[in-house]
């Protein structure tokens, strides 16, 4: 029989040896599912709006408005870390997916014939082609470029390169970020209303630069960069530190401003706030304010809205690789589609159908799935994950 061991006894003066305990494991940060779903309903809107052109769907829901203060609340919780290694993080996030756009893009002008000579300065073409690698302007592109017959457009290219402007503004938010989150400390509402006064400056006269490309960045960032600043803000907490009526009464009076100036400033655009700028920076940020007060902020989805987690968290999952390729996705859908107009059937008899955007809004997104299980890894490996074909919170597919 062997005898019990003996308990080791700690010499005299030695300190008591204390139980091991394992180092509390990391957590991962809780998703605002609040915000999953303004960021869900973004996208969609967005896709519906380039298929349809329809004027109020803006004015209903400001999409790029929401997305850019979404971002803009991210950007601030980020901060906490060194500037340069969350600027960084954010630009290797953002481009790979845009790389791989430009790979395939500008591939196929170059074999549709686009070439150094299209613009009549070679020596810059190759110069702005760069933009495609780090989109501090915007790339060039070919435009009136000939499509694939029965598949893909005419125009293709202007198509493919026509979502590159919110990549442009959001990268100039990024760099911009630790600037304004410091200014947004030292003087809040000022930093939050001073892209709309400049957006003023230049819709009243007031600011007129030369040349195309420093305008372009400056008007999308006094379009919008007052709802990137107070993402920021909800962010910092400056919204809860103002009384609960505040936001309520003061966000419809900015709003209703800008829809007001696009009601009685019409220029020709049918009254669509994409097309007025200083209209668009007031009803989004008015809309925002509302948006951002009323956030409920979900660890949980509501009970109504749980059979809707799977698709909303694939839309976040990939919203990148979405919003770069949903515009030759409707392109294609339109152009298929198009094609049912040389069956006498159903020409004759069911042309209601043919002209109605929804079937092709359906194709469209059937094509947008296609890109997403194509081309979506691309954020995950930009992002550092195991690549996945349909990130959606179900059961992992690796490609």
């Amino acid at each position: 029989m062997t005898a019990p061991p003996v308990p080791s006894v700690p010499p005299a003066g030695a300190e008591p040896a204390l139980p091991a305990t394992a180092a509390p494991a990391r957590r991962a940060p809780v998703r605002d599912r609040y915000f999953d779903l303004l960021r869900a309903l973004a996208l969609f809107r967005v896709v519906l709006y380039h298929l349809t052109g329809w004027a109020w769907l803006p004015v209903v829901f400001p999409s790029m408005g929401v997305m850019f203060a979404l971002a803009g609340n991210l950007m601030a919780r980020s901060l906490k870390r060194p500037p340069v290694q969350v600027v960084r993080s954010r630009m290797r996030r953002l481009l790979p997916p845009l790389w791989l756009l430009g790979a395939i893009g500008v591939t196929g002008m170059l074999l549709r014939g686009w070439g150094p000579d299209a613009d009549g300065q070679p020596g810059w073409w190759w110069l702005h082609l760069a933009f495609w690698i780090l989109p501090l302007s915007d790339p060039p592109y070919a435009e009136g470029l000939q499509g694939v017959h029965g598949l893909l457009g005419d125009d293709w290219a202007a198509e493919l390169a026509g979502p590159l402007w919110y990549i442009r503004a959001y990268l100039w938010y990024v760099l911009l970020s630790p600037l304004l989150l410091r200014a947004l400390r030292a003087v809040p509402w000022v930093t939050v209303l001073a892209p709309v006064a400049l957006s003023a400056a230049f819709e009243f006269g007031y600011l007129d630069l030369p040349g195309e490309r420093i305008p372009s960045a400056l008007t999308d960032f006094s379009t919008f960069g007052a709802c990137w600043i107070l993402g920021m803000a909800h962010r910092e907490g400056l919204l809860k530190r103002l009384p609960r009526y505040v936001v309520p009464l003061a966000a419809p009076v900015i709003a209703c401003a800008g829809l007001g100036y696009a009601l009685t400033h019409d220029f020709g655009t049918g009254h669509d706030l994409d097309s007025i700028p200083f209209a668009q920076a007031l009803w989004s940020l008015g809309t925002v304010m509302l948006l951002l007060h009323i956030s409920p902020s979900w660890s949980e989805w509501p009970r109504r809205l749980r059979r809707w987690d799977r698709p909303i968290t694939l839309l976040n999952s990939r919203a990148v690789t979405i919003y770069l390729w949903h515009n030759v996705c409707i392109l294609v859908a339109a152009t298929l589609w198009d094609r049912l107009w040389g069956i006498d059937v159903l020409e004759q008899h069911f042309s209601w159908l043919l002209e109605s955007p929804w079937p092709v809004l359906a194709l469209a997104w059937v094509l947008i799935g296609g890109c997403v299980v194509g081309f979506g890894w691309m954020e995950d490996v930009a992002a550092k994950r195991r690549p996945r074909l349909w990130p959606d919170g179900g059961k992992p597919t690796a490609p």
